[in-house]
């Protein structure tokens, strides 16, 4: 399945049509899938249900860094193929939500004639791929020993493009293949459709460098462009008359994550005190230049049905955040410094870290910005600027305080388990939240099919998240796209990356 703005909803891909569900008791269901009957692998081989099989037990694989996957689909218990067709299959799922029965489909399916060719998973049941059993550890050492994040085209795809040429850090080129199942659907949907032959991704780490490139015409689109650089074009007749501008509301938003491992930041008033020193008006003013909304929580506003606007937006005050640090038991000592009794008997100062992806601006102005206002009672803030996978590593490790980062979602699921649930802890919950009721209620979200219901469940989720804070939601940012008019109409969307790529057609006279 794919997500689809358009729809509004998950529509069908590889699979021929949106799953039938079947409920079993009062806490199982199974969704059954039809794939495609044109759906083949690069070799011309069909996709079959065993391709699905296989790649639910990769997930499951233990010896893989697969947590995330888990942790999004755990909720898929197993798979039954259907013995009379081999295209089509049911997964058995825990619950009974429309959620799950959409997302069930979200995820790419491997080719096991490439990763596995002598089938050596197929007798293991999904549920022991976790195990330390002899055909699981060998395929684990035979996958990572594939190196495919480094080698992609080692493994076939069923996409409508093939990988040509990859230069890590610096560009990537995907061709559109000749021969591609996708071509024999009769009356293609969108989904499916495929039009640039090639497709080109220069990675350009300098934004003034990369619209000089989209000015040359060396590149034709440039998506997520700074909101200083997309003013600076707007208001360039030349620029005008040779590019287009689009802007399309996104469910991304920026976040600071407390990490409440950390002792400083274990109670909640210390880390409320603490989002009261981000000016989130301002922020938007400075490095969105008004491109951008706040929200109360990690809802979209524009969720108008699921968004607690019962709750008040953020707000900038120092004074209440002193105020909140003293009712946390800080106090503050003539050299304007704060400290207090540790659970532990030691006195503690507070002084704090906050991390962030170098080389992105939003982050470098949101951090500067919190020291500059923290500094002002008495904080001292280490500014953290980090590279992309050593920050990872660091998230993981849980090697934090205060993380800035952007949080992806889209409008027609809501499983809050990889970023906050407790067993998401080292995996993408950065801050260490989950107790045993709030696991609970994520889960009931996820599994409540009632829209009403699930309101109230949002709301009531919106509001811990908003007293706990073990993050705060600065704003929703509103992507922000500058393309060659030679492209023609570039269908923008509010899901990453803001544009839907397969869909573009350039105007026949200019292409």
């Amino acid at each position: 399945m794919q997500a689809s703005e358009a729809k509004g909803d998950f529509i069908p891909w590889l699979a021929q049509e949106f799953p039938q569900v079947t409920l079993i008791s009062d806490s199982l269901m199974k969704v059954t899938y039809q794939l495609r009957p044109e759906a083949t692998w690069d070799n011309g081989k069909p996709i079959l249900a065993s391709d699905v099989a296989f790649t639910l037990k990769v997930m499951h694989c233990a010896g893989l860094p697969t947590e995330l996957a888990q942790a999004r689909f755990g909720f898929v218990r197993d798979i039954e193929p259907d013995p009379h067709d081999p295209r089509r299959f049911s997964l058995l799922c825990r619950g009974q939500s429309i959620d799950f029965v959409r997302s069930s489909g979200d995820f790419s399916i491997l080719p096991e004639y490439a990763l596995d060719p002598n089938a050596t998973l197929r007798a293991i049941p999904v549920a022991d791929m976790g195990k330390p059993l002899p055909q699981v550890q060998a395929f684990a050492r035979r996958y990572l020993a594939g190196e495919f994040s480094r080698h992609p085209e080692r493994v076939p795809g069923s996409g409508p493009y093939q990988l040509e040429n990859w230069q890590p850090g610096r560009q990537l080129t995907l061709t559109r293949k000749t021969a591609w199942w996708g071509d024999q659907v009769p009356s293609a949907p969108p989904q499916l459709w495929a039009y640039p032959r090639q497709i080109n991704y220069q990675i350009i780490p300098e934004a003034a460098t990369a619209v000089l490139a989209l000015r040359r015409g060396d590149i034709d689109l440039y998506p997520l462009i700074p909101a200083n650089e997309f003013a600076r074009l707007q208001q360039s007749p030349s620029d005008r008359e040779q590019l287009q501008f689009l802007t399309a509301d996104s469910y991304e938003c920026l976040t600071a994550n407390f990490n409440m491992r950390s002792s400083l930041l274990k109670d909640r008033l210390t880390r409320q005190a603490l989002t009261y020193l981000f000016n989130v008006p301002a922020l938007i003013k400075a490095s969105q230049l008004g491109h951008a909304y706040p929200s109360v929580g990690l809802i979209s506003p524009s969720v108008k049905q699921y968004y607690n606007d019962s709750l008040p937006l953020p707000a900038y005050s120092p004074d209440r955040a002193i105020a909140l640090l003293q009712q946390a038991g800080w106090k503050q000592q003539p050299d304007r410094s704060w400290t207090r009794t540790a659970a532990t008997g030691r006195p503690e100062q507070l002084r704090l870290s906050i991390s962030y992806r170098a080389g992105e601006p939003s982050f470098e102005t949101t951090a500067l910005q919190f020291q500059a206002a923290a500094a002002t009672i008495g904080i001292p803030i280490e500014l953290r600027p980090t590279e992309a996978s050593l920050l990872s590593r660091q998230v993981q490790q849980g090697n934090m305080q205060i993380l800035l980062r952007n949080m992806s979602g889209q409008p027609f699921a809501y499983d809050f388990t990889p970023i906050l649930h407790s067993q998401s802890t080292g995996i993408y919950n950065a801050s260490g939240f989950g107790s045993p009721s709030s696991d609970r209620l994520i889960e009931a979200i996820a599994q409540e099919d009632s829209p009403a219901k699930k309101a109230r469940l949002l709301r009531k989720f919106q509001q811990l998240i908003y007293e706990e804070r073990p993050l705060t939601v600065l704003y929703f940012l509103q992507y922000r796209i500058a393309a060659a008019r030679r492209l023609g109409k570039v269908p923008v969307s509010g899901l990453m990356p803001g544009y839907v790529v397969t869909s573009i057609r350039p105007d026949s006279a200019a292409n």
